[in-house]
């Protein structure tokens, strides 16, 4: 099933359709194209695991590429905020990138906490079914708060940020993910060769 081109509001601006398709790119790259959607809080590993695959991935040969929550803040999205409403629109603008980079026949790797399961099914029905790949990194809140990279869970608790996903905001997990990965139990080499036999298992990567 092909996810529908939604029609644009101005009937000026039409979607044009190209010689080159997904399917020509993706065989000169050998792969299917898919969109792996790391999901998780602040802190739980989506970002590592998803760069240690991402190099996983080219050491096999496969092209790739990786949306990382910060870099698309400082670029795409550095008019946004972390309002509820600008946190959809952040998840949208990720989501439609993604769908373009799945056209160019790319492995893509989104690395964002989206924690509502409403926005993540916004982005999953942009593309054709069996393209967009939950991967929830499950690790609890009391290890993403002893690791507090960035220090945000102390600012959280202390009362200088606000509506932190995971403190008084909510995270909703993931009910059927095709990857859960118990990020809290297992090394990272684990988690990545867990997320490759789930790649290899649904073709999008060579045995």
């Amino acid at each position: 099933m092909t996810a529908a081109v939604q029609p644009h509001k101005d009937e000026n601006v039409v979607w044009h359709r190209h010689h080159i398709d997904k399917d020509f790119r993706a065989g000169q790259k050998q792969q299917k194209p898919c969109v792996m959607w790391f999901t998780g809080l602040s802190g739980a590993g989506k970002s590592t695991v998803a760069g240690a695959l991402e190099f996983r991935l080219a050491e096999l040969g496969y092209h790739t590429y990786l949306l990382d929550g910060d870099n698309v803040r400082h670029g795409l999205c550095r008019d946004l905020g972390f309002s509820t409403e600008d946190r959809r629109e952040n998840i949208r603008r990720i989501g439609e990138v993604a769908k373009l980079m799945a056209d160019a026949g790319l492995i893509v790797l989104s690395a964002f906490i989206s924690p509502y399961r409403q926005e993540r099914q916004l982005v999953r029905e942009l593309l054709p079914e069996g393209e967009f790949l939950e991967v929830f990194v499950d690790t609890p809140l009391t290890e993403c708060e002893k690791r507090d990279p960035k220090g945000l869970y102390k600012k959280a608790r202390a009362g200088e940020i606000k509506q932190f996903t995971g403190i008084d905001s909510e995270y909703q997990s993931p009910q059927e993910p095709e990857i859960h990965l118990s990020a809290g139990e297992v090394s990272v080499t684990e988690l990545v060769d867990l997320c490759i036999a789930s790649l290899k298992e649904r073709q999008i990567i060579r045995e």
